[in-house]
């Protein structure tokens, strides 16, 4: 943070001092010696970088796990920073968790808990009448964007957007002063140039033209012409008196699945056995992991890596046609664990812990307030009231204490092991109400990842103090119910 002098004060080094401890000695004598001396150096206001991956599922990465899919540039990103394993995404699908993100709301406080536009529900075949769901993010809400360029920051936002249509709702109306490739629709018609296609609403029947998001020439690969962008943008922006923030929102690895054809073709020689995904999902991890370290090799080559703020996450679970989220349960459009929980990673050399990894349970409403306070901003806790600050933990401490997450998602997908469901995790142990039967199920998650033994009926006590936690909570964030649909007919 900066005082009224300009000098930087480092946010580890005021936590140290409230804490009494010193911070564990790095693997880097230089940015030990840099924390050592920070109370009284000059520097220049810190710069963010937020990378969101969409569709990335928990286990997709080395530092989580993985041994087939190759991510060199994010475990070393991992390295760099605090690695978090209970990390989760504010919804099971896409909009709503990006949403949650640039407001640090739940979802369902926005009223905006289904991805855009859906066309999943059927009149017929549905016994519920979905809730109510906005279909673009308010621009009432003063996003994290917003926020830093008050504090004069540079913003940019560069990818997949998807929370609103043109031309009052994409993000240089919420606070971007540059966007890049960020359009109403998901995911691209195409990965290879001119990334231009089309997608049949499944319930209308109907077309929508996928109009390509950005120039390029043939045989460009889209995650490898955001990545230039983002490289052009950080030189462009570096060279400013004022810092800069920049969303890097991939509409990678979310389908169709296309990769290059040699990467592909590398890990189609690999043996099935060894195979957690398909090959073709497999390359686009490659790819968005090559454009993590073309945006890491700028930084360090403008000297301003140690005075950036990379957080790295995904917007929702694997994809179960992709990927294989083991040991996790179900899939993307899931409210189990392979579709709501996915990798974290903050990165901020000489301010956080290095190469620390964390199990304190964290949320996508999480990063408004902790980017803030990294940069020693004033807190906005009327906007992202849902969010928790996480830079004590960050710093070697510990994180504000949390009574619970919630999730409530009250509609329809064809994802598998989907249904309508409200959810709270508190501590180790999880509640799901099905919304459709009323139905809750309780699992211990930290003796039952895989979320196999439903322990509603044989622990009644924690099963009626969550349903209390998750009755409370949708009062008080409003959240939208379901209604019996008279139009079903089920079966007949």
């Amino acid at each position: 943070m900066m005082d009224k002098g300009g000098l930087r004060i480092h946010s580890c080094t005021i936590v140290m001092f409230l804490l009494g401890v010193l911070l564990p000695q790095t693997s880097s004598e230089a940015n030990s010696d840099r924390s050592g001396m920070a109370l009284g150096k000059q520097e220049a206001k810190p710069n963010v970088v937020l990378i969101l991956i969409d569709d990335l599922g928990w286990r997709d990465l080395g530092c989580m796990g993985s041994e087939y899919y190759q991510t060199p540039n994010i475990d070393a990103l991992a390295d760099r920073g605090v690695r978090y394993t209970n990390g989760y995404a504010a919804c099971n699908v896409c909009s709503p968790t990006r949403a949650a993100i640039l407001t640090g709301k739940y979802p369902a406080r926005l009223l905006l808990t289904q991805w855009l536009p859906s066309g999943r529900w059927s009149a017929k075949k549905n016994r519920m009448r979905e809730g109510r769901y906005l279909s673009n993010l308010p621009l009432e809400e003063f996003t994290i964007a917003e926020a830093l360029r008050e504090a004069g920051y540079q913003t940019a936002f560069m990818g997949k957007w998807h929370l609103g249509t043109e031309t009052y709702y994409y993000p240089e109306h919420q606070g971007f002063d540059v966007n890049v490739a960020g359009r109403d629709y998901g995911a691209p018609g195409d990965y290879f140039y001119p990334f231009e296609g089309s997608w049949t609403i499944p319930t209308a029947g109907k077309k929508l033209v996928k109009e390509s998001p950005l120039s390029g020439k043939p045989g460009d690969y889209l995650p490898d012409r955001l990545a230039e962008e983002a490289e052009a943008y950080i030189r462009r922006a570096s060279s400013d008196d004022a810092p800069f923030f920049l969303m890097l929102s991939h509409y990678a690895v979310h389908s169709p699945l296309q990769g290059k054809k040699d990467v592909v073709a590398k890990y189609e020689q690999m043996p099935k056995k060894k195979q957690q995904g398909k090959p073709a999902y497999a390359a686009m991890v490659e790819s968005i992991d090559d454009s993590v370290g073309r945006v890491m090799t700028t930084l360090k080559e403008l000297g301003i890596d140690d005075n950036t703020l990379v957080v790295f996450t995904s917007d929702n679970g694997g994809f179960a046609k992709a990927t294989d989220n083991s040991p996790l349960r179900a899939n993307k459009g899931s409210n189990y664990e392979g579709g709501l929980r996915v990798p974290y990673i903050f990165s901020f050399p000489g301010e956080i812990q290095i190469g620390r990894t964390s199990s304190t349970p964290i949320t996508s409403m999480d990063i408004y307030p902790t980017i803030l306070s990294a940069l020693g901003l004033p807190p906005r806790p009327h906007q992202h009231v849902d969010g928790v600050d996480l830079m004590p933990e960050l710093c070697g401490g510990k994180v504000a204490e949390r009574e619970a997450i919630y999730w409530h998602y009250p509609h329809y997908n064809q994802h598998p092991q989907s249904f309508p469901a409200s959810v709270v995790r508190s501590g180790d142990w999880k509640l799901m109400q099905h919304l459709e039967t009323g139905k809750y199920t309780l699992f211990n998650l930290a003796e039952d990842l895989g979320e196999t033994r439903d322990l509603a009926a044989t622990n009644t006590a924690k099963r009626d103090e969550l349903i209390q936690l998750l009755d409370r909570w949708r009062v008080e964030v409003g959240a939208d119910s379901m209604k019996p649909n008279p139009r079903y007919v089920g079966d007949r």
